[in-house]
């Protein structure tokens, strides 16, 4: 699909539509999950400026991702599938891989460190906030189960992610001090 033109007006009213020609709120929470889907993508982007290239490769294919589940979504009738299985595959061995090499937590620990790590834990929470909204729409409408499970594996990733990169440049993860 191509987009040619971008103002159209047609959302004046307060409606949108999703592929097939069918009309929405735009409060309707499968329109604020695309939104939470598109706010994440953005802020990956924004992460990606601070990574090194292998790290920037990672994100724009998860930038991807996103488009891909954010075109499903959008097409609640079709069984068109673009986010695939393998996909999680590779955010699971991606975990494994990065957590390997980290020292076991023993308390949690508060996001930031560096600004890279802190990026990366912004996206982690904007991430787990389009799983609420996703499982928030699964509630009331069919979704491929995957996207849910997606979701869930990748702010896992991302909270590895930030933990791995804080450490390799040499910062030191602060805990949680609940005795304060």
């Amino acid at each position: 699909m191509r987009v040619s033109k971008v103002t159209t007006k047609t959302g004046d009213s307060g409606q949108t539509g999703l592929s097939g020609g069918k009309r929405v709120s735009k409060s309707h929470i499968r329109i604020k999950t695309l939104g939470a889907v598109d706010h994440l993508n953005s802020i990956i982007g924004w992460t990606s400026i601070k990574a090194d290239e292998s790290l920037k490769e990672n994100l724009s294919s998860i930038q991807q991702d996103m488009f891909n589940l954010g075109g499903e979504l959008s097409m609640p009738d079709s069984d068109f599938v673009l986010l695939k299985r393998d996909r999680l595959n590779w955010v699971e061995s991606e975990i494994d891989r990065l957590n390997k090499d980290l020292p076991p937590l023993k308390e949690f620990i508060l996001p930031g460190g560096s600004e890279l790590s802190a990026r990366i834990h912004i996206s982690r929470t904007e991430c787990r906030n389009v799983e609420r909204n996703l499982v928030e729409l699964s509630e009331l409408e069919s979704i491929p189960e995957l996207h849910i499970w997606f979701l869930n594996r990748l702010s896992d990733y991302l909270f590895v992610l930030g933990r791995t990169v804080l450490l390799a440049e040499k910062h030191e993860e602060v805990e949680w001090n609940h005795q304060k």
